[in-house]
């Protein structure tokens, strides 16, 4: 498979008045035609913001790049015009955001804005635009879509809202679709239509995927590898059956730890990670996580880890990952 993006000790932070605001801080990954990337961790390790980097989102100021760099086909997005990242947005690369409602303009029908970038990066006429529209519409499950693309977004319900976000989004058969916790505050059943939806597109156009989720059920159901972010950083990345069949780092752990499970006696008992996460403008010394992490040492608080390669593409940013006897479940002293 061929490399679309390449993601390069990126580094995206933001001046406050009180201080420099380190959002991502190293994120380092590479993306495939036609493979699927999910990005997981809690709120505030960075994720939304290395999606909005990639796509050039970032308001300046007060944010910037302050190192790194993110190559599309082997040209710098960072180094790219105004008018060459507008040609590259919704064309190239799109993006479902998490709120389909603050993403689309409430003023405007929703079928003249999925036309929009249709006129504007494939040069069609108002009227091609128009029928294009309602035929992407009906392609994501909108019934009698020739008259709902007349609509505004008022008019549609939560899980429509966010189908019609996808129908602008793939519009013009992007080569990356970037999904920014798509299936936020929908039912259950609409989630599984939308992923399917997503999975279905991406088979037809051999499409590349970002899922940026809190939803590691997702992850394990359609994602081909996983990078798991904290305090901007990225602790494991590998594929899936290795983040979660042999997770080595202690947030992972817990991230797993956490999901409701019914095969043993707590019977669906949520074992939380404690504490909260870092201010982002005060990180912790050494490794981030250690004022949370069960297993800390002396060393997690003075020293900051590496990214350690474990085999086969396995990688984790724990003093310990190698460590025999660090295992899930042991003792703080297992990791001496």
């Amino acid at each position: 498979m061929s490399t679309l993006l390449e993601v390069n000790g990126l580094q995206t932070y933001f001046d406050t008045i009180d201080g420099v605001l380190k959002a991502v801080d190293g994120v380092t990954f590479s993306l495939d035609r036609g493979a699927t990337l999910g990005i997981v961790g809690e709120s505030g390790s960075g994720k939304s913001v290395t999606a909005l980097s990639i796509m050039r989102l970032i308001p300046m100021p007060p944010g910037r790049f302050a190192g790194g760099d993110i190559r599309y086909e082997d040209r710098s997005i960072l180094e790219m015009s105004a008018a060459e990242v507008r040609s590259l947005r919704g064309n190239n690369i799109a993006m479902i955001f998490q709120d389909p409602m603050t993403s689309l303009n409430p003023v405007y029908r929703v079928g003249k804005q999925i036309g929009e970038s249709l006129r504007l990066h494939k040069g069609m006429s108002r009227k091609s635009a128009d029928v294009r529209a309602a035929e992407l519409l009906d392609v994501v499950g909108i019934p009698n879509a020739s008259q709902r693309a007349k609509d505004y977004p008022h008019q549609f319900s939560g899980g429509m809202r966010q189908r019609a976000m996808i129908a602008m989004a793939v519009a013009c058969d992007p080569d990356i679709l970037i999904a920014d916790e798509p299936t936020t505050a929908l039912d259950v059943t609409i989630q599984a239509q939308i992923l399917d939806l997503m999975i279905e597109l991406q088979q037809e156009k051999d499409t590349a995927i970002i899922m940026i989720t809190h939803d590691l059920g997702i992850v394990a159901d359609m994602v081909d590898n996983v990078m798991v972010m904290y305090a901007g950083r990225p602790v494991e990345e590998g594929t899936v059956d290795q983040v979660f069949y042999d997770p080595k780092h202690p947030y992972t752990w817990g991230l797993l730890d956490s999901l409701p499970r019914y095969d043993v006696d707590d019977k669906g008992r949520l074992i939380p990670i404690e504490g909260q996460p870092p201010s982002l403008i005060a990180v912790p010394s050494g490794c981030a996580f250690h004022p949370r992490c069960p297993y800390a040492r002396d060393v997690c608080r003075a020293e900051e880890p590496k990214l350690s390669n474990l085999g086969d593409g396995h990688v984790a940013a724990c003093h310990f990952a190698g460590s025999s006897g660090f295992v899930r479940g042991s003792t703080a002293g297992g990791a001496a």
